[in-house]
């Protein structure tokens, strides 16, 4: 046995360990990542389960709205008589269908975007543009809401505001549906981040990737009916 022989024999152990250490503190660290990754799915699981039943129920405000609207015109017209009540309570259902469902919207991926532009691009450039546009945009946007509307309305909860109209209603329970609306949009545009790095990581399938395949092809046909509608000319 050579002098050098023992401690060589050791310097291979102490390798082999640390090896071994590292290897169990990387399997540790992807668990972890993991364990968080399932969390935060969970979570946004949980958001969208809450934001789908206020939306699925809120939206029949808009029935009430219209109702209320429809029954406001017959008795102007036939009684002479009108309420700033009515008129006011129209205008607040309507509010409230407009910010309290946004977040529903929001989930479902109906807002208003350039479909047909979106649909061009590669699918790693769409993602990126949606983790951009969460993070930098609304996020920041529906957190400035939230923070200034607290005041806004609290302020008027506590004065009791009342409408400048005569007869018109309370306005401290209008400007509650900023707070809470934003609040809700806030939540499900952290939802909507989750899944979407989720989606870039391959842990879950697209949401949206069926919905987006539909637009296009609407699209496609409504030009397509529209260049037939046209009168061919020589």
């Amino acid at each position: 046995m050579s002098p050098a022989g023992r401690p060589a024999v050791g310097a291979r152990g102490t390798r082999t360990e640390a090896g071994k250490a590292g290897a169990r503190s990387n399997c540790g660290c992807a668990r972890l990542k993991g364990w968080n990754v399932n969390t935060l799915l969970k979570v946004s699981r949980v958001i969208d389960a809450v934001n789908l039943r206020i939306g699925k129920v809120l939206s029949w405000l808009i029935l009430a709205a219209v109702l209320v609207s429809a029954i406001n015109a017959v008795i102007r017209k036939l009684f002479d008589m009108s309420s700033n009540a009515w008129l006011e309570l129209q205008w607040v259902l309507f509010g409230a269908v407009f910010l309290l469902c946004a977040s529903w919207t929001l989930m479902a991926n109906e807002h208003i975007r350039i479909d047909i532009v979106n649909n061009m691009l590669p699918t790693r450039v769409r993602n990126t543009i949606d983790v951009l546009g969460h993070t930098f945009f609304l996020l920041p946007l529906t957190i400035i809401m939230v923070i200034t509307s607290v005041p806004f309305f609290l302020r008027s909860f506590a004065l009791n505001e009342q409408s400048m109209n005569a007869g018109g209603l309370p306005q401290w329970p209008a400007k509650s549906l900023i707070l809470i609306g934003f609040f809700l949009l806030l939540l499900q545009g952290l939802s909507e981040l989750i899944k979407r790095v989720a989606v870039m990581q391959g842990r879950i399938p697209d949401p949206h990737a069926g919905a987006a395949m539909h637009a296009v092809e609407a699209e496609a046909e409504r030009v397509i009916a529209a260049v037939k509608a046209e009168p061919h000319t020589l």
